[in-house]
């Protein structure tokens, strides 16, 4: 079995366009996993193989493959950066040691870097900084590592510096060794020379490299007191402080270079190897009941301990269903029996592979630190686990956002409804933040997404993977429903026909809740007038009255109702009646309790040369938008605004005309605010055209 510490899982993670595919071609390229790289603006990267990432230029699902690279076991995994697939990035980050963050040298910290920073600090992976294209005009290296830490609030600890700008940047300077890395000649990317350091940066090495050393012998006490007193630690206790700082979070070794032009990749594979966690490095995951409530136990990775593993993606191909597992310990073989806790059915491991990208090599085994893929296993989904059948166990789970925006769709012809049901079924065991239910007056089919260009690509696959032809309606908010007073209220429900008969009284308090609080039912009945044992069923009652609002049959946000007070009849009270009396007493309520109309508010960022800004200022104004922020860079200026979601399709068409092209946005969910009254009554008036057409 192979050693754990030469392990490194890693995920390579950034904004839309700073490079995260170009990195990992170079590294494949490096460590001699394939033999020439292919360009993403060709369509020819080998991490983007569907074929709609080829044509769009972008990572639309996160692709595995191994390489190695001195001695080192690498396991990487390239993730989108555009905001519609953020699913890609969090799920990939949840079973990953490590990550390597790529900025694009003149865009910065960009408004997605921010998105996948937060969800890796959330998972704690730790991570090293590329700041690439730095053969950009307007790359500033020094400024990047500025907005890291007023932007993102971390603490980047410079690794090297650049040898030139812009166009005339030929290397970088490691600091710790105080060598020179120099590509002397563009055409020829692999040949590089390694020199001193050059005479006008002397000084400016020395004070970076100062504070890198400052910064590093923090992590030990012993290693401080000699550097205090003014002698420098060994290269090994330096390089095992840094190691220290970036598994702890403390600081993020920060790098630079061109992925393109092959400068400074080599020093990024060092950085994995070298200061990277490997699986046993990392705390371990947390083990957690049926209820998601942790129980107090780890997975702690070790061969030893018996197989805990974790699906993380889904994916349907040319060979069948692929289930991609990261293992956290014990070890996995061709033919074994494993048990999934979330179903409590048993499965046998029928093939195990392991991926580059679309390519496979078959396994007999495979141990804990592994990302694998098994082929063929069913009824599993993202984020089960899978165990030991001696052993159950429950791996912390996922938890993924919700849509917040729809479209209706239907087959061409009547023979594409089978076939698109069972695509779909596919589809939304790849993707969690796709979904799709039944409306249940038209009939019609609706696809739930995380924004426009994820539910273009949803359409697009089914079309040329699946051969389903649709028709595709315009796209619909999420809009929801909440309530803005508190009201007293009493509901009888009472029923006589012919023998026991059904009765329930309920006095009870209908008010807003917190926002974000969903449904909170409390009680506060004394005396006994309701029994107990009815209180689930009016809790259930009220509860399964949410899915549909009275203003317009959305589903209702933050409504807390407490029970105070009531009556029953000793033979004609029931479950069955106090929970009708429930549902009944929602609708009454409701219109009385202010029920109102709220739609979704996005978190806009857009960039926009100097020279458009009054124009996209204006036009987000009379798009509802309501400006937060505006960042001049080098290049142009990011505007950050909230806009509601209705507001915005078909935007970057707009956007592309009034910037020449130049401008540039992403967008996420934020929040949900009251919808203006002329909003509301056209939603409304929408609503009621459609159900009345069906």
């Amino acid at each position: 079995m192979s050693d754990l510490s030469l392990y490194r899982n890693i995920g390579i993670f950034a904004h839309v366009d700073a490079g995260k595919t170009t990195t990992t071609e170079r590294i494949l390229k490096l460590t001699g996993k394939i033999h020439k790289t292919g360009e993403v603006h060709d369509g020819a990267a080998t991490t983007d193989f569907m074929e709609q990432e080829q044509e769009r230029g972008i990572t639309i699902q996160s692709a595995a493959t191994t390489c190695f690279w001195k001695d080192h076991r690498l396991n990487v995994i390239d993730t989108p950066g555009h905001v519609d697939f953020t699913v890609e990035v969090y799920r990939s980050l949840k079973v990953l040691d490590g990550g390597i963050g790529v900025f694009c040298g003149s865009g910065g910290v960009e408004p997605q870097s921010e998105t996948n920073w937060r969800y890796a600090n959330e998972s704690e992976v730790a991570r090293i900084i590329f700041v690439n294209k730095l053969d950009r005009i307007g790359a500033d290296f020094l400024r990047v590592v500025g907005q890291v830490e007023s932007v993102l609030g971390a603490n980047p600890l410079v690794m090297v510096l650049p040898i030139g700008r812009e166009d005339d940047f030929t290397g970088v300077v490691d600091l710790l060794s105080r060598k020179a890395h120099v590509w002397p000649d563009p055409s020829n990317p692999d040949k590089y020379d390694i020199t001193d350091v050059p005479e006008d940066m002397v000084d400016l090495v020395e004070e970076w490299r100062e504070k890198l050393i400052e910064t590093a012998v923090e992590q030990d006490d012993e290693a401080m007191e000699l550097y205090l007193d003014g002698t420098e630690p060994e290269m090994d206790v330096i390089k095992r402080c840094i190691r220290e700082g970036t598994r702890k979070l403390d600081f993020f070794p920060t790098y630079c270079g061109s992925a393109f032009k092959d400068k400074g990749v080599q020093l990024i594979l060092d950085a994995v190897v070298d200061y990277l966690p490997d699986p046993t490095e990392v705390d371990p995951q947390d083990l957690t009941d049926e209820f998601g409530e942790p129980t107090g136990e780890v997975a702690t990775v070790s061969l030893e301990e018996p197989l805990r593993a974790l699906a993380f993606k889904i994916m349907d191909d040319r060979f069948g269903a692929l289930t991609f597992v990261r293992i956290y310990s014990g070890v996995l073989n061709r033919g074994d029996t494993i048990l999934n806790s979330f179903t409590g059915k048993t499965e046998r491991i029928g093939r195990m592979v392991e991926m580059h990208a679309n390519d496979r090599n078959e396994l007999e085994n495979a141990q804990a630190g592994d990302i694998i893929a098994i082929v063929g296993m069913k009824n599993v989904q993202t984020g089960h686990t899978l165990c030991d059948v001696k052993h159950p166990c429950t791996l912390e789970a996922m938890v993924f956002p919700d849509p917040v925006i729809s479209i209706a769709v239907a087959p061409k012809d009547k023979g594409g409804s089978e076939k698109m049901g069972i695509a779909i079924g596919k589809m939304v065991a790849e993707d969690p933040s796709f979904r799709v239910e039944t409306d249940e007056d038209s009939g019609e089919t609706i696809l739930k997404g995380m924004g426009e260009l994820h539910l273009d690509i949803k359409v697009d696959i089914l079309k040329r993977t699946y051969g389903v032809d649709l028709i595709v309606g315009k796209p619909q908010v999420a809009y929801r429903e909440t309530i803005t007073q508190e009201v007293d209220d009493s509901y009888t429900h009472k029923k006589q026909s012919g023998g026991s008969g059904q009765f329930g009284k309920i006095d009870y308090r209908i008010k807003p809740g917190e926002p974000g609080s969903g449904f909170v039912f409390t009680s506060s009945v004394v005396g006994g007038n309701v029994p107990k044992e009815f209180f689930p069923a009016i809790e259930k009652g009220f509860k399964g009255m949410m899915n549909q609002g009275t203003v317009a049959g959305f589903p209702v946000l933050d409504v807390e109702v407490e029970l105070y007070d009531g009556g029953f009849h000793a033979v004609d009270s029931s479950a069955i009646a106090f929970e009708l009396a429930a549902r009944g007493a929602f609708r009454q309520s409701m219109p009385k309790a202010g029920a109102q109309l709220i739609e979704p508010i996005m978190k806009v960022d857009v960039f926009t040369p100097d020279d458009h800004v009054g124009d996209v200022i204006g036009d987000l104004n009379r798009r509802r938008g309501m400006i937060k922020d505006q960042d001049a860079g080098v290049t142009g200026v990011r505007i950050k605004a909230d806009v509601p979601l209705s507001e915005m399709f078909g935007y970057i068409g707009q956007l592309r005309t009034m910037t020449s092209g130049r401008g540039q946005f992403s967008m996420e969910f934020s929040h949900y605010l009251p919808c203006p009254q002329n909003v509301a009554e056209t939603v409304i008036a929408e609503v009621k055209e459609r159900k009345e057409a069906s």
